[in-house]
C-alpha cells in the first residue's frame, strides 16, 4: 500500500474518531447539560497537556530528522572516499590503476544497483558488499611503490578505503529504527491523553467545533506518520538516496 494512501486513511480514521465521538456523547447527553459550565481547571489541563505534547512531538521529529541527514551524511562520505581512491590512483602503473578503478567501480555498481534495494527491503547490507570492499582494500594495501612519487600516494590511498569503510559501517548502524519502542508508547498515548482532553471540553455538535477537533485530530496523526516515515532512513518515505554515488559515479547505471 502507497504510504501517502497510508497517511490520508490515517488522518481520516483520526477525523472520523473524533467526529463520532462527538456525536456520540452529544446524543447521551442530558437535556440540562451546559458546555459553558466546563470548569477552568479542565481548560487549563488542555492547554498544558497540549503545549507539552507539542515539545515531544516536535523533538521527536528533530531527532529522526537528524537521523536520517546523518544517514545521507555517511553516503555521501563513502562516495566521496571511493571517488578519491578512483583518482589518487592515477599515479600508479597502467595495471595496478586499472584493477583498482575496476575494483571500485564494482563496489559502487553492487550498492547502487543491488545492495540499496535489500537495504530498503531487509534492513541490510550484502555480504557481496562486504567482500567487493575487502577486495578494494586489498589490491590498495597489497601493492609496493615503486618509487617515491608512489609511495607518497599510497597511505592516502590506504586511508580513503578506510573512511568508506567506516562509512560503510555507520551506513549499515543507520538502517535501524531510531526511535525505541517506549518513544512511541509515549507518543501513542501523548495523542490520545490530548484528544481526550479536547474531547472533555464538551465540545458542541456544530459544523466549526467538529471541524477543527477533526483538523486537530488529523494534525497529530500527520505528525505521528511523519516520525515513522523519517524513522527508517533508508527505507521510507522520504529516504537518504544513493545519488552521491551516482553524481560522483556518473558511468554506473542506478
Amino acid at each position: 500500500m502507497p504510504e501517502w494512501l497510508v497517511l490520508t486513511l490515517a488522518m481520516l480514521a483520526a477525523c472520523a474518531v473524533v467526529v463520532v465521538i462527538v456525536v456520540v456523547r452529544h446524543g447521551a447527553a442530558s437535556e440540562d447539560e451546559d458546555p459553558d459550565e466546563t470548569p477552568d481547571v479542565i481548560e487549563y489541563m488542555t492547554m498544558w497537556i497540549g503545549v507539552v505534547y507539542a515539545i515531544v512531538l516536535g523533538l521527536a521529529i528533530a531527532g529522526v530528522w537528524e537521523g536520517r541527514s546523518a544517514a545521507q551524511d555517511h553516503v555521501q562520505a563513502e562516495a566521496v572516499a571511493l571517488h578519491e581512491v578512483s583518482e589518487r590512483v592515477r599515479v600508479y602503473p597502467a595495471d595496478a590503476r586499472d584493477r583498482i578503478r575496476e575494483d571500485v567501480n564494482a563496489y559502487v555498481g553492487h550498492v547502487v544497483n543491488t545492495e540499496w534495494k535489500t537495504m530498503a527491503d531487509k534492513g541490510e547490507v550484502t555480504e557481496r558488499g562486504t567482500q567487493l570492499l575487502e577486495k578494494l582494500r586489498q589490491d590498495v594495501t597489497d601493492y609496493e611503490p615503486a618509487n617515491d612519487f608512489e609511495a607518497q600516494a599510497y597511505q592516502p590511498l590506504v586511508d580513503q578505503v578506510a573512511a568508506a569503510d567506516t562509512a560503510r559501517t555507520s551506513r549499515t548502524n543507520a538502517m535501524g529504527a531510531t526511535m525505541p519502542g517506549v518513544v512511541w508508547f509515549g507518543l501513542i498515548t501523548g495523542a490520545v491523553i490530548t484528544i481526550g482532553m479536547v474531547l472533555a471540553l464538551q465540545i458542541r455538535r456544530t459544523p466549526r467545533e467538529l471541524i477543527l477537533a477533526g483538523l486537530f485530530s488529523a494534525l497529530i496523526a500527520f505528525l505521528l506518520f511523519l516520525i515513522w516515515d523519517f524513522d527508517a532512513p533508508y527505507s521510507r518515505g522520504i529516504t537518504a538516496s544513493a545519488e552521491p554515488f551516482l553524481n560522483l559515479f556518473p558511468n554506473i547505471k542506478g
